[in-house]
């Protein structure tokens, strides 16, 4: 299978893991997609990560994370920046996700970071998805 989007493919299996109320997803690794799983463990969305090593580049295996009776944590993911059209914000211009209830994680020249840290540190990027 041809990879365009590996980000949206992480937040797909996150999605549809989530609506199934699995356990754990497992995605090929990478550092990008290890930032994200550190940031959404962070920001409370998952329960853990932890990246094991095989013969090619590795998985990354995503721990999801349920309330006590097996509410979602997670409603939705959304993909914002694509390859084919690239989203970018200024620092002032980063967009509140479901008003202020969720993130959205940017990529900027400091690394990847909530819409939040961004502001607060000055910075602007592209947007690459948004979770609540």
């Amino acid at each position: 299978m041809n990879m365009t989007d590996p980000i949206a493919d992480m937040i797909t299996r996150i999605r549809n893991g989530v609506r199934a109320k699995l356990q754990k997803v497992d995605v090929p690794s990478s550092k990008l997609k290890s930032e994200i799983a550190r940031i959404l463990k962070d920001e409370g969305y998952i329960s853990n990560f932890k990246v094991t090593q095989d013969d090619k580049q590795g998985v990354l295996r995503v721990y999801l994370k349920y309330g006590p009776g097996m509410e979602r944590v997670i409603t939705d993911l959304q993909r914002v920046s694509r390859p084919g059209c690239r989203i970018y914000c200024g620092k002032g211009e980063i967009p509140r996700v479901y008003g202020g209830l969720g993130i959205n994680v940017l990529s900027t020249s400091r690394g990847l970071m909530t819409g939040k840290s961004a502001a607060r540190e000055g910075v602007g990027g592209e947007i690459l998805f948004n979770v609540w």
